[in-house]
Order: C-alpha cells, then sequence, then structure tokens
C-alpha cells in the first residue's frame, strides 16, 4: 500500500500560492453571489438530465457506452473549447460603458456621432498587454492596447488605440520581424534580449517608443488608469468636401498612473492578474473609470508645411501648434457577465468605421486595415461580426451569405443586387463611400502622384529630435533615473557584444549622456552616435491639394 507524504518544498509552494491567492482573490463577484437563477440542468440540445457526474456503463463496474450524448458531448465540446490565442494583444480585460459627445465639431465634420452635444453610443473596450502570452502578466513592461468599440446609428465605430502616442515602426513588412523580437526564441522558448536589442538597434526609428516604453510609463498601475491615443493620423471630412488630418487622444480623468520597476515586478509574480481584477473591482465599486477625449487636427495644407510626415506613426504633433479639442467622454460603468463571449470574442478594427470619419494613408494604418479583420475571421470564423458583442445594433443587409456558423444569414433576401427585393442605399455627400465617381471630391482630397513604387523609410536626424526632446525637456531626473535603470536591467542581459556597441549608439543618437550612463550601468565601453542621414534629406509630406489631375 502506497502512501503520499508531500515533500517540503513542495508543501512551501503550495502554502505561498494559497497565501497569494488568498490575498489577491476576491472572486466570485458579488453579483454571483447573490444571484440564484436555479435553471434546469440539460444537454446541449435541451434535454434534461438528473446527475451532471454520471456515466452509462454496462453494470457497475463495465466499459461505457458509446450511446451516452450527455458524456460524450460533455468531453468533446472540451476538447473545442480553447480558440486560436491572438498573435498579439493576447492577455487582455474588458469591460462595457458608453461614449458621450460633449462639444460639437460641426465645423469640421459632418460625422453625427461628433456633431451632436449630448449624443450616446454604447461602447466595448478591451485592454490588453502586447507581447505576452495569455497567461502573461499585467504588469510586464509593455505597451498596452486599448480598443473601443462604439455601436452608433450608423454601424459600429472602432478605436484600435494603444496607450502611447507613437509606436516601434513605420514600415508595416516590419511588424511580423518586430512581434517575433518580442516573442520566445525558436529553439530555447525564452525570452530572449539579444534578438530584442539587435531589432530595435537595426530600426532606430524606434527609439521615440523606446523610450517611452522603458519609463514608468511602461509598467501603468492597472488597464484604467492609463491614457489611449489614435498614433495614426485619420481624416474627418464635412459633407462639402473639405477635410482636415487629426489625430485622437483618450485623457484618462484620474490621471496616468504607474508602477516603478520593482513594483511592477513583484506584483507580476504576486499577481499577474492584477490589471484585470483591479478594473473588474473598480467598476463593481461603482468607481466608474473616465477618460475625455480630444483631438487634434491639422489642414493639408498645416501638413504639408509640418516638420514631420503627418503619416508617420513614430512622431507626435505638438500640443502648442495644435492644440487638444475636446469631444466626449468616454466611460466604462458596467462589468461583463462572460469573459470569454464578451472580451475574448470581441473582434476590433481600424476599419470598422462610419461616414465622415476616414483612414489616412498612414501605411501602418493602411496594413492594420487588412490585418485585423483577417485575423478575427481566422480566429473567429468569417462571420465573426455575428456574434453579439461584435454585431451592430442597426441592422445589417449586403450579399455576405453562409460560411461557419452563420447566425444572421439574412433570410430569403437575394444574395446579389436585385430589382426584385432592392436595397435603400444611403448616399452620404462627400463621403469616400457616398457616392462612386464622385470628381468634386476627388478634386479636395489628396492626389498621390507617381508609379509603382517598392519603398522602404530611411533614418535621419529628424527621427531623433522627438525622444531627445522627451528625455531633455519632458522627463525629470526621476524619470530619466529609472530610465537608465530600466534599459540597463534590460540591455545587461544581451551576450552579444557587437549588439551592446550598436544599442548604445543608438542611445547615444538620442542623448550622448543617456548612452553613457547606461554604458556604466552594464560594463561596456562608451559608444558614439549612429551615422544616419541628415533631417534636411528628410522625405517631405505632399498631399497635392486643389491640383487639377484627370482621374
Amino acid at each position: 500500500m502506497y502512501r503520499f507524504v508531500a515533500s517540503r518544498p513542495l508543501f512551501r509552494s503550495l502554502s505561498f500560492f494559497l497565501h497569494v491567492f488568498s490575498r489577491h482573490s476576491k472572486m466570485p463577484s458579488a453579483q454571483v453571489f447573490n444571484t440564484k437563477d436555479e435553471a434546469v440542468y440539460t444537454t446541449s440540445n435541451g434535454a434534461p438530465v438528473g446527475e451532471p457526474y454520471a456515466a452509462q456503463r454496462i453494470g457497475t463496474a463495465g466499459p461505457l457506452l458509446l450511446q451516452d450524448f450527455h458524456h460524450i458531448d460533455l468531453l468533446a465540446h472540451f476538447d473545442r473549447e480553447r480558440i486560436p490565442e491572438r498573435v498579439v494583444h493576447a492577455k487582455g480585460a474588458g469591460a462595457h460603458g458608453y461614449f458621450e459627445s460633449t462639444h460639437d465639431l460641426s465645423d469640421i465634420t459632418s460625422c453625427k456621432l461628433f456633431t451632436s452635444v449630448g449624443k450616446k453610443a454604447r461602447a466595448t473596450v478591451r485592454f490588453s498587454t502586447v507581447g505576452g502570452e495569455s497567461g502573461s502578466a499585467d504588469t510586464a513592461r509593455d505597451p498596452r492596447g486599448f480598443a473601443i468599440k462604439l455601436r452608433t446609428e450608423e454601424g459600429n465605430l472602432d478605436w484600435v488605440f494603444n496607450n502611447t502616442p507613437v509606436f516601434f515602426i513605420r514600415d508595416p513588412a516590419k511588424f511580423p520581424h518586430f512581434i517575433h523580437t518580442q516573442k520566445r526564441d525558436p529553439q530555447t522558448h525564452l525570452k530572449d534580449a539579444d534578438m530584442f536589442w539587435d531589432y530595435l538597434s537595426q530600426n532606430p526609428e524606434s527609439a521615440h517608443q523606446i523610450l517611452i516604453l522603458f519609463s514608468d510609463r511602461g509598467t501603468p498601475d492597472g488597464y484604467h488608469n492609463m491614457h489611449g491615443y489614435s498614433g495614426h493620423t485619420y481624416k474627418l471630412v464635412k459633407d462639402d468636401g473639405s477635410w482636415v488630418y487629426t489625430q485622437i487622444h483618450l485623457i484618462a480623468d484620474g490621471g496616468f498612473k504607474t508602477f516603478d520597476d520593482a513594483t511592477a515586478g513583484k506584483l507580476a509574480g504576486e499577481n499577474p492578474d492584477y490589471g484585470i481584477q483591479s478594473l473588474f473591482e473598480t467598476i463593481e465599486a461603482r468607481k466608474y473609470p473616465s477618460w475625455t477625449v480630444y483631438i487634434q487636427t491639422m489642414t493639408p495644407e498645416q501638413a504639408e508645411n509640418f516638420r514631420y510626415n503627418v503619416l508617420d506613426l513614430t512622431k507626435v504633433w505638438s500640443h502648442k501648434d495644435y492644440p487638444m479639442r475636446p469631444v466626449g467622454k468616454l466611460v466604462l460603468d458596467e462589468n461583463v457577465q462572460n469573459y470569454f463571449a464578451e472580451i475574448e470574442q470581441a473582434a476590433f478594427s481600424p476599419s470598422h468605421t462610419i461616414p465622415y470619419l476616414e483612414p489616412s494613408a498612414d501605411p501602418i494604418l493602411q496594413s492594420r486595415l487588412f490585418s485585423y479583420p483577417d485575423t478575427h475571421r481566422h480566429r473567429l470564423g468569417v462571420n465573426y461580426s455575428q456574434i453579439p458583442v461584435n454585431a451592430p445594433i442597426v441592422p445589417v443587409a449586403n450579399f455576405q451569405r453562409d460560411g461557419l456558423m452563420a447566425i444572421n444569414n439574412q433570410g430569403s433576401r437575394p444574395g446579389y443586387q436585385s430589382t426584385i427585393a432592392p436595397l435603400t442605399y444611403l448616399r452620404y455627400k462627400g463621403a469616400m463611400n457616398g457616392s462612386p465617381r464622385d470628381h468634386e471630391r476627388a478634386a479636395k482630397h489628396e492626389i498621390w502622384i507617381g508609379g509603382a513604387f517598392w519603398d522602404l523609410s530611411e533614418v535621419t536626424e529628424l527621427d531623433f529630435e522627438q525622444p531627445r526632446a522627451l528625455f531633455q525637456d519632458v522627463m525629470n531626473d526621476t524619470d530619466r533615473d529609472h530610465l537608465v535603470s530600466n534599459i540597463a536591467g534590460h540591455l545587461g542581459n544581451v551576450k552579444s557584444p557587437v549588439i551592446k556597441a550598436r544599442t548604445l549608439s543608438y542611445f547615444a543618437s538620442v542623448d550622448q549622456s543617456l548612452s553613457d550612463r547606461i554604458a556604466k550601468a552594464i560594463g561596456a565601453p562608451s559608444a558614439k552616435p549612429l551615422q544616419v542621414k541628415p533631417a534636411s534629406e528628410a522625405i517631405s509630406f505632399r498631399a497635392h491639394v486643389n491640383k487639377t489631375v484627370k482621374l
């Protein structure tokens, strides 16, 4: 007869787990404790079953029976519970709420959501880390996704934002490469500092984002205590054909709260679900998180005179030159009833937009317009927009039919443009999808001139101006100390002296003292700045608006 004896290390680790679990876990929610629906237990086809644990077999000790649909269906469904994890933004939290328009923007757009003060739209928001897996820590040093689905009377508007105003890249083909360096080594299956810094130091347009990421803003205190930014440039359009470039900001009314590196690391071990828990409990306590929504705008003429390319995702717009203009409020006031149904299955895409809010020619944005719906089709199926959390509040009428899990297949309506049962077609004057062959609109928007061209951006001195200003003028001494410490703690793990030296040159291009302090902290020689082209050789943005071109 065998007797199980728990080893002391195992006992200690289990005791630690129970201690941590009891400190941080406060689930189930009060709603679960206080709600008893006493539903009748059934099979998936609705037939009542008297005991969930029982199984059909021959006698009391014989083999199981294949006829036991309840048991077989239970196991078969269990085997298929997991759907593909998001390639990026796998770990997340979410809630519901609303957006309310507080200011009239009718001078710059005909978008109904922004031209009627007091107009509300129900919202679903999903926050996330970027590089980690579904089980990774909420407090890891990483940008955060900030995705918002607004259900308007003209369809769903998705704002698929981040908690930083810039990003690492401006060339879309770099995205898979970059993400691979944030994931795991193909052989060791470990996160790898060498590949992390090898990629970044070869692509120094990332410097602006890296300085933000390795500041304390890289470790926010929960998902609901951070700002959100479009990063990309969009276009707000009027029905008369006029338009402006715009960037959108969501500023947390409670301020952007952060952890230092030590606190974030401690929480990652003690409570890796800190972000999910703190968001849920804040809403459950009726302390509803809120954000004030602002826009910056720029005319096409201003864009052509802007020092930086208005379509460059690695650059910000000066608040002094392009002031923040209030638009509305975002409030989260409702926790989800079922995380999988309402958050894991939520599908956001910047291509989900509404009349008079249009994408710009930002190449990263243009790439995302394809990539996001494509990953949803893979992860959730071609009819992902019919899942309740993704479905618009307005009726859908089009010529898409069938496919896996077609819930709303539009009944007997013909699947083509029919004169037997014709649809109604709304024409939004001046909008991109308003009228085909709208030459009047086309004459007022950008005209891209040139032949097919295989392009890759080049790094110039211009790429270091904004990160330099961030380090020298915006950060205080404590911020700079934390930045140096955070970078050194990560870069010090790099094994290749070549990568270390190149990365120090990368930081020297931002500020020599920053590089020298990092070099001293990791015991490496000082490095000179990278040799790059002067700012004068940066490509200038040209919209060619109001040019006469025969279409």
